[in-house]
């Protein structure tokens, strides 16, 4: 996977930052979408489109506070295909693999900055900062989730378990 980064220097983005109470009465991806991240950046999905960045950026403890499963919904919808922060809350990081969301923990995001283009090789491990030329090994996924994830979540790798 090839893709632009956004970063946010910021730890413990919580779920509510990520995708706001006030919008979970409807559960269109698309609408959720329209206000992912806007109590933290009310340009978020904007910037996602006019820049075209793929790949979010964050720091340790993403995703912590409740267990919305709309939190990585909402990022995915907007079009971020890949997160990358030190480490995750539990229930967040398996809420993203269950949605095929790939997210990959990587202590040293301080390498990374906004605009940066990431060469992310999951299978081997690898993360290449092409506007850097910079390499970094990281602590590769498991063969089941990669399977998960490619499959593009939970449901469809079920699905084709059962085929």
């Amino acid at each position: 996977m090839i893709g632009k980064a956004i970063k946010y220097n910021l730890k413990n983005i919580n779920t509510d930052l990520i995708i706001p109470a006030r919008y979970l009465l409807n559960s269109d991806e698309n609408y959720l979408a329209q206000h992912c991240m806007e109590d933290l950046d009310r340009d978020f999905v904007k910037k996602v489109k006019k820049e075209n960045y793929q790949i979010l950026v964050a720091d340790s403890n993403f995703g912590c506070g409740s267990s919305r499963e709309q939190a990585p919904t909402a990022i995915k919808a907007s079009g971020i295909t890949c997160i990358i922060a030190p480490s995750f809350a539990r229930i967040f990081f398996r809420n993203a693999i269950n949605i095929g969301l790939p997210i990959l923990e990587f202590p040293d995001i301080g390498n990374i900055k906004t605009g940066d283009i990431l060469n992310i090789q999951f299978e081997k491990g690898l993360i290449k900062n092409t506007s850097t030329a910079e390499e970094f090994q990281i602590k590769k996924q498991p063969s089941f989730l990669q399977q998960i994830i490619s499959a593009g979540g939970l449901i469809n790798f079920a699905r084709k378990q059962i085929e």
